[in-house]
């Protein structure tokens, strides 16, 4: 059974001199860290409602359930901010 969430981009991940562009930090909504770690593997795509840009959760970041995602082709900067598809 599929069980779509929906989740937060919260902002690129950067380094101490690098921003890497195809890779986003989100934050799952109603979720706590042990649940979040558990998506890990997922698929994830942008926009909710029609997702035309697919990527994958890869590890966690931090403490406090936020995950990163990785997309083959980067997302737009007009995504920062809005909700993204997590689906197993």
């Amino acid at each position: 059974m599929k069980k779509e969430r929906t989740g937060l981009i919260l902002s690129y991940r950067t380094g101490m001199s690098a921003q890497k562009p195809k890779t986003y930090l989100i934050r799952v909504l109603d979720a706590d860290y042990a649940e979040s770690c558990r998506m890990i593997g997922h698929r994830v795509g942008w926009p909710v409602n029609d997702p035309k840009i697919q990527g994958k959760i890869v590890g966690s970041h931090g403490k406090k359930g936020t995950l990163k995602a990785r997309f083959r082709k980067g997302l737009p900067g007009t995504a920062l901010a809005t909700q993204i598809m997590i689906s197993s």
